[in-house]
């Protein structure tokens, strides 16, 4: 190795565990087939943030297909229960904040769930497995 490419190569070496502090990572819920999903996505594209931002896509294709941003969250992902709320309709609560998805009408939004109770029964939760998110069935 010559002496003009050892600075890059010691640049390199300290610049990845940097990089591997970044999260870039998808999970979902699959509704009934591959093509009807709740699918969440959390980026945090600098290491230095405190936050990871978030964004739901609603699937159900080939009628609806829309990506949608969410509040941020910790670096540590705070569990969101998704429940049934209706036809093509979900309930999604991470934390005290509630979240309505339909593939029905395309669309994600804040709600404002005054009683906080859930409206429906509980289809599962994304959660960390082995330090990644991952959709977890209920009862499953």
């Amino acid at each position: 190795m010559s002496m003009t490419r050892l600075p890059a190569l010691i640049g390199m070496l300290v610049a990845l565990p940097l990089l591997s502090a970044c999260e870039n990572s998808a999970t979902s819920y699959i509704v009934d087939t591959n093509q009807h999903a709740l699918i969440l996505i959390r980026e945090q594209p600098y290491f230095w943030t405190a936050t990871v931002d978030q964004s739901l896509i609603v699937s159900r294709l080939p009628h609806c297909q829309r990506k949608v941003k969410i509040h941020p969250d910790a670096k540590a992902l705070t569990e969101i229960e998704v429940f049934e709320a209706g036809a093509l309709l979900w309930a999604l609560r991470q934390g005290n904040r509630w979240y309505l998805a339909s593939t029905e009408q395309c669309l994600v939004q804040d709600w404002d769930n005054a009683s906080g109770a859930a409206p429906g029964d509980l289809v599962g939760t994304f959660r960390l497995r082995d330090g990644s998110p991952a959709f977890f069935r209920a009862g499953g």
